[in-house]
């Protein structure tokens, strides 16, 4: 029983958990917005930044525990994990006109794919360069 509430309390875990969320507001926001004729582009934008402002908060809470209270770290850690997201999401928003744009391949498949990418990008990302100890 303890190691599986280990395994469960791994970071890896909880950071897959967390993704899965991460992605569904993505993924959702996305289907709904373009759904009701907003552009793929833009719907993309809108996704990305509801899905960043949830990811930045459940990612310092559960997943990397930061502990972080001093304002100097806090901006630190908001500028480089935006800094991160906006590199990703340039990334996303490449890969998106690539194959919906140019190889013509379906938006929703396009975007499930794009975001397998993205999620192992941002934690590394997240892992070693945002969340890491600060000293």
């Amino acid at each position: 029983m303890n190691k599986i509430k280990r395994i469960l309390n791994s970071e890896g875990i909880k950071y897959i958990i967390f993704g899965v969320l991460t992605t569904l507001v993505n993924i959702l926001t996305y289907l709904v917005l373009s759904k009701i004729g907003i552009l793929y582009v833009m719907s993309n934008s809108v996704a990305f930044i509801l899905s960043i402002i949830f990811a930045f908060i459940t990612n310092k809470i559960y997943v990397f525990n930061s502990k972080t209270l001093e304002i100097r770290n806090l901006i630190r850690e908001g500028i480089t994990f935006l800094c991160s997201r906006l590199a990703t999401f340039v990334i996303d928003t490449a890969l998106m006109i690539l194959l919906i744009g140019i190889l013509s391949i379906n938006d929703f498949i396009a975007k499930c794919m794009v975001n397998i990418v993205v999620i192992i990008v941002n934690y590394i990302l997240s892992k070693f360069i945002v969340f890491k100890d600060i000293k």
